[in-house]
């Protein structure tokens, strides 16, 4: 592929001799594809040994590998594994996010960030991930269920209009900003065709938007990750010297091997070098620009509002009571209804009046009269499926099971988590010889 004329004017400009190198490196080499294994599944190393032949770990992400792993695989549906590329890592890498803490994913499809930070978290304390195009907010939320996120909320607004629910709450904040997308030129065309000269200035004004919100909604000393898929100075060096300037943060140092680093002559305030970026003819994967910060000013916490949600009744805590004798909650929460679905909301959300949010910690599943359907979030959040009722799949059944076909097994059970070689992957209802599906219909797809 041929990048646009003015794109190698500019870089011609700014890169000197290492330029040739530079566009050798996007025009003509192959971009690498690699994958994370999830740690919220106790056996997810494990499971990989028999899915994946040969696997090399990736270079930016203890828990990344380098190789392909298919969206119709049983481990990609079960969410034991998300395709990534390895420089896209790096990114909740450096935001290190500790459990019991507050976080916000503030741009946050389709989920390769949120997913990472939610294993790093371990279920513990509270992570916001947030998208302002519903369609995306969709498939990140589809993502973050998949990977049994427990401790999550997905949200879906403009940055702004969250400054009002969350000013001041959060210790770490991830902005991997909407940019002019010159990093993944080597693997998208479309980035190609979308580029002018123009595109960086103007990302850079969108850019300063979102981080004038991200800012009023960190705690004093919070952290702050910035990152971009861009080369451009526009949209990483002079960034963060918009943001030092204008705002009480301090750019912080970056342990990792492997990188190459920020350049001082393209911005205008001091430790710049301390920024982190990826170039495709230095390091590996794709282009990207990492920068962390630390917020010394101080934004006052919203007040309280009435809550959205209500406690269960008596006749759902009861029906609750019957299942969860069998069917007990994979983690710690507030148990919560709305409309007729019933919600394990993590311990640490906040009033969610006025949010506009797609999931909130687990959804459970569904109250009918003298029942209540256990979801597909149920099940995924699941991580020891021995204290469950099970029944074992072989991966020809999985295949008509992710298909919306019922599956003949003798036994009446009863609701049943299914699982293959100890991976769950979903409920099932066994009547009278047969497991009734309930695989959700928007998810179900041919395995082969």
């Amino acid at each position: 592929m041929k990048v646009p004329v003015a794109f190698k004017e500019k870089y011609l400009r700014l890169l000197g001799e290492e330029a040739a190198a530079f566009f050798t490196a996007i025009e003509e080499e192959t971009p690498q594809k690699a994958f994370r294994i999830n740690l919220l599944k106790p056996a997810a190393k494990e499971m990989l040994k028999g899915y994946v032949s040969e696997k090399k770990p990736a270079p930016y992400a203890p828990e990344g590998y380098l190789g392909e792993v298919s969206g119709k695989s049983l481990l990609h549906q079960a969410g034991y594994v998300y395709s990534q590329e390895p420089s896209a890592m790096i990114v909740a890498t450096v935001a290190a996010a500790q459990p019991g803490e507050k976080v916000l994913d503030l741009c946050a499809a389709p989920g390769g960030k949120t997913t990472q930070l939610a294993g790093q978290m371990k279920n513990k304390g509270l992570l916001v991930a947030n998208e302002i195009f519903p369609k995306r907010a969709k498939i990140l939320a589809e993502n973050v269920e998949r990977w049994g996120a427990a401790h999550t909320i997905v949200t879906n607004h403009a940055p702004h209009e969250l400054v009002s629910h969350f000013r001041g709450f959060f210790d770490r904040i991830v902005v991997d900003a909407p940019c002019s997308g010159e990093g993944m030129f080597r693997k998208d065309q479309q980035a190609i065709n979308e580029w002018t000269a123009e595109t960086p200035e103007e990302c850079a004004k969108r850019q300063k938007e979102i981080l004038a919100s991200a800012i009023q909604m960190l705690q004093t000393e919070g952290t702050l990750i910035y990152s971009t898929c861009t080369f451009a100075p526009e949209e990483n060096e002079e960034i963060i010297s918009w943001l030092v300037e204008n705002y009480p943060l301090t750019i912080q140092p970056i342990h990792q091997l492997g990188v190459s680093h920020g350049r001082p002559e393209w911005g205008s305030v001091a430790g710049l070098e301390n920024t982190v970026r990826l170039w495709p003819h230095k390091n590996q994967g794709e282009g990207h620009f990492v920068a962390k910060l630390v917020f010394h000013g101080k934004n006052e916490a919203p007040k309280k509002r009435n809550k959205r949600q209500r406690s269960l009744d008596r006749p759902a805590q009861q029906l609750w009571e019957k299942v969860s004798h069998q069917l007990p909650a994979p983690v710690q929460g507030k148990l919560t209804v709305l409309g007729d679905q019933l919600w394990l909301l993590p311990e640490m959300a906040p009033d969610l009046n006025g949010v506009r949010f797609l999931r909130a910690g687990v959804h459970l599943g569904t109250l009918k009269k003298n029942r209540i359907e256990p979801s597909y979030s149920f099940a995924m959040a699941i991580q020891e499926p021995t204290n469950y009722p099970h029944l074992s799949l072989t991966k020809e059944e999985w295949e008509h099971y992710v298909a919306g076909e019922t599956i003949p097994k003798a036994g009446n059970a009863g609701w049943v988590l299914l699982c293959v070689e100890k991976i769950p992957v979903g409920f099932g209802k066994q009547v009278q010889g047969v497991i009734k599906n309930f695989f959700p219909k928007g998810l179900r797809f041919h395995a082969s």
